[in-house]
């Protein structure tokens, strides 16, 4: 206590002193007896620390800590999440090290095969190990992690007959059988359905004694595909999608890294999935713009089931109806067979194709000729048409002059949403009503471009003695009605069939977009719309010389030439192309560093679809640099983290370029 004086000597007052807020340190642990280090990759966030720590084990965690377990850990300070990637003896670090604060679950979720997969996948897409492994690894849900794994198998044998109508299809299953690993692009036929050839296929890996991962676009797909393989497999595959619950996604991510289930099925997610003994990594609509993730690193599906089965010596077979342009630089290259229907099975299961430029009589266009009309009436079963376009009037201009019709508030383009409605923006939605054309006064439109919904009213009209109903945007069906129907569709919305007829509209639309792959992705879509009618008919209106392959049911051929096309612009897969979305100044500084020999630096240009001051960079390079490139992206990225300096954003061989 201290005394005060308070006007005299006699007079004291007693304040007792204050009390310490220092506590006690805790006694520091001691460290395990034996690989008392372990290497840890921490969740930083940041580019440049993207490398492994080494963190000393407690003795009491010493049991617990296990290559792949989840573990808590001090950097920078603060609590990070990290996961244990092996235990050593000794530490290069020359300081004193810390402490591993907690082990989350001693369950090893990250195996070292993904792990080495997901570094590869780092590298190869100029990204960090913690991004990859947030796409690989689902979050941890303890009730289930607490819960048993039973074992699943089956007794079924996978049967060679059904992939006899594929000229290398039975090799392929047998060689599945018999342990073998080959690299197969498969161009499958319409008939018999994919997903029963694909289920053999995996089927026949189980009975070698290995697992298989078969990837799909989308959850409607997998749904489908998981009746298939319940009839095929019975219960020894599980479905993980991130559109999953947490606990159920968890649950089937525990099944395959325990061992007791050998085969999944799921979307891109499961291309990282922890399946022991891995015998065949399986890609169904290769080229579907779904497998290229929208997250940092942005891997594409395709190549990063082509690296896993390159390390794990597994199979890989990317299949589709159609085929892209990086599957066919696989097979010319020789680091894949393809495995095609032969010519008796693609005209007998492919629809008899018919193409019309929709002129009618007098060479006037229309938009439904009367091939089209006459193929609907005689048609003796459901018809699918597929129209590109969402909506009722998607565009609008002015009926006599033709000018497009803008709105007065924003200049944004005008829309019609239903018939009777008026015309409202499609950028700001403020309705139009009335209008008048700005250039010549008129007040009546009309609908250059016309969607499924218009498209709808006026088959309705034509044919009242059929059932009309759409499938696209929020509102997609599953199986098309029997009978008599008509399916208004847009692309990748078609309710299954079969269809007697499938008629494509517009297909200008579809390849008047401002894109590298508009003709791979068109022919995809096209492809996939006419295998829903094995055997039946199909029209399709638009230039008959951009469509000769959907009549002659040759996607390989398509693919061939885009392929030799891409080789005289050195895009890929014929070489690597990178894109830097940064500010100007930024960029003009990129431009300007050193990168690999034959390096072309294009740009800057404005970032498409951003607003004003966004630009982009785009680098060129063969595809024997492309490693180099992707090293050299990294460490430009690195320097700006480090410096704590934004980081541009960088994409290696996007989907969209």
């Amino acid at each position: 206590m201290t005394a005060q004086d308070q006007g005299g000597d006699d007079q004291l007052e007693l304040i007792p002193a204050p009390r310490s807020r220092a506590t006690k340190p805790r006694p520091t642990p001691d460290a395990a007896a034996e690989r008392p280090v372990a290497r840890v990759a921490v969740d930083t966030g940041l580019i440049h620390l993207d490398r492994p720590f080494d963190y000393l084990v407690p003795a009491d965690l010493h049991d617990a800590v296990v290559p792949g377990c989840r573990v808590k850990v001090r950097f920078a300070g603060q609590q990070v999440d990290g996961f244990v990637l092996e235990r050593v003896d000794e530490t290069a670090h020359e300081g004193r090290l810390a402490f591993l604060l907690k082990v989350v679950s001693s369950e090893p979720v990250l195996s070292p095969k993904v792990l080495t997969l997901a570094r590869q996948v780092a590298d190869r897409y100029a990204g960090t190990l913690g991004d990859v492994l947030r796409l690989a690894v689902p979050p941890r849900h303890a009730r289930t992690e607490k819960a048993a794994s039973p074992e699943r198998s089956t007794s079924a044998e996978p049967d060679p007959v059904l992939w006899a109508d594929h000229v290398g299809g039975v090799d392929l299953l047998r060689g599945l059988r018999d342990g073998e690993s080959p690299r197969v692009v498969w161009s499958a036929l319409p008939d018999p359905d994919p997903a029963v050839l694909a289920a053999h296929a995996a089927l026949a890996t189980v009975r070698s004694g290995r697992g298989a991962v078969v990837c799909v676009p989308d959850v409607r797909d997998v749904e489908r595909w998981a009746e298939v393989f319940t009839a095929v497999l019975g219960e020894s595959f599980v479905v993980l999608t991130a559109a999953q619950e947490p606990a159920a996604r968890y649950r089937s991510f525990l099944a395959l890294a325990r061992g007791a289930v050998p085969v999944v099925l799921g979307t891109r997610a499961a291309a990282y999935a922890p399946v022991r003994d891995l015998g065949l990594c399986l890609l169904w609509d290769e080229g579907d713009d779904l497998y290229a993730e929208p997250r940092a690193p942005y891997p594409h599906t395709r190549e990063v089931l082509a690296l896993r089965s390159d390390l794990e010596g597994a199979a890989l077979v990317l299949a589709g109806h159609g085929r892209t342009a990086e599957a066919q630089s696989l097979v010319e290259s020789g680091w894949c067979v393809e495995v095609v229907g032969d010519l008796a099975a693609r005209r007998q299961t492919w629809p008899r194709t018919e193409l019309t430029d929709g002129s009618d009589h007098g060479g006037v266009p229309v938009r439904l000729p009367r091939a089209v009309f006459a193929a609907m009436r005689a048609a003796d079963g459901p018809v699918l048409v597929q129209v590109p376009r969402r909506g009722y009037r998607t565009s609008l201009s002015c009926q006599r002059c033709r000018t497009p019709a803008r709105c007065e508030a924003c200049e944004g383009p005008l829309q019609q949403l239903a018939a009777g409605t008026a015309p409202v923006c499609r950028w700001c939605g403020v309705v139009a009503d009335p209008w008048e054309c700005r250039e010549c006064a008129a007040t009546q439109l009309r609908a250059p471009v016309v969607g499924q919904l218009r498209t709808a009213e006026e088959f309705a009209r034509a044919f009242a003695d059929r059932e009309v109903v759409t499938s696209g945007g929020a509102t997609v069906l599953d199986r098309a009605p029997e009978g008599r129907s008509i399916v208004l569709s847009t692309p990748g919305a078609e309710p299954r069939g079969p269809y007697a007829l499938v008629v494509l509209l517009d297909t200008w639309l579809m390849l008047g977009r401002d894109d590298v792959r508009v003709l791979e992705e068109s022919h995809r879509r096209w492809f996939n719309a006419l295998a829903l009618a094995p055997g039946g008919r199909a029209v399709v209106v638009g230039e008959p010389s951009l469509l000769q392959a959907l009549v002659r049911a040759d996607p390989a051929g398509f693919a061939e030439r885009e392929l030799a096309d891409r080789r005289d612009t050195h895009l890929p897969p014929v070489g690597r192309l990178a894109t830097i979305d940064a500010d100007p100044e930024l960029l003009t500084a990129l431009s300007e560093r050193p990168w690999t020999e034959h390096t072309e630096v294009l740009g800057p240009v404005p970032t498409p679809g951003q607003a004003e001051g966004g630009e982009r960079l785009i680098l060129r390079a063969p595809r024997r640099e492309g490693a180099d490139l992707a090293r050299l992206l990294h460490a430009a990225a690195a320097e700006r983290s480090a410096a704590k300096l934004s980081v541009p954003r960088i994409q290696v061989d996007p989907a969209r370029f």
